[in-house]
């Protein structure tokens, strides 16, 4: 559970300042006149934050889930009539 709070926690900071340098980088070409080309670069960097971070929200949900999925079922044999085939 330690790991998974670890690796949200690393996912939400990382996806934080990514999304702050976007932000700034799309509002200092928005404003500058001369550094047009920040505006596409701040709004890829604002869209990558936000994939980083579902992503890492997905692997975390994806471990949670296979943790709890090997709880498994009993799985009992059927008993077969004598000379029928098993199928």
């Amino acid at each position: 559970m330690r790991g998974r709070e670890r690796l949200l926690n690393a996912v939400t900071y990382v996806g934080l300042i990514v999304l702050t340098l976007g932000i700034l980088t799309f509002i200092a070409g928005l404003i500058v006149n001369g550094f047009s080309i920040l505006v596409p670069v701040g709004i890829g960097t604002s869209v990558g934050a936000v994939f980083i971070f579902l992503i890492g929200v997905f692997l975390v949900v994806t471990d949670e889930m296979l943790e709890k999925s090997y709880i498994g079922t009993k799985v009992v044999p059927m008993k077969s009539k004598k000379g029928a085939p098993i199928q």
